[in-house]
């Protein structure tokens, strides 16, 4: 079962699914859907959570805001 979790931004409530299983501090890539479309997030060198598509112009924001969210989740 993936987990499915919830997100305000900019006012507005998001939900989306963590498609990727078992995420440790050695993940490397999480998979995630937004709207029925899929974005793979990737940690940077600073340790935050970036998209590893050029798909950023779809939610720019919001897909920072749930790597955040992630990493704060998990403790990553």
């Amino acid at each position: 079962m993936n987990l499915q979790m919830r997100i305000t931004f900019d006012e507005k409530d998001y939900t989306y699914v963590v498609l990727t299983k078992g995420i440790t501090k050695e993940t490397s890539t999480i998979q995630i859907n937004l709207n029925n479309m899929e974005y793979q997030l990737a940690c940077n060198s600073k340790g935050d959570w970036d998209v590893v598509e050029g798909t950023k112009e779809d939610y720019p924001g919001l897909l920072k805001a749930i790597g955040r969210n992630i990493k704060l989740r998990y403790r990553l």
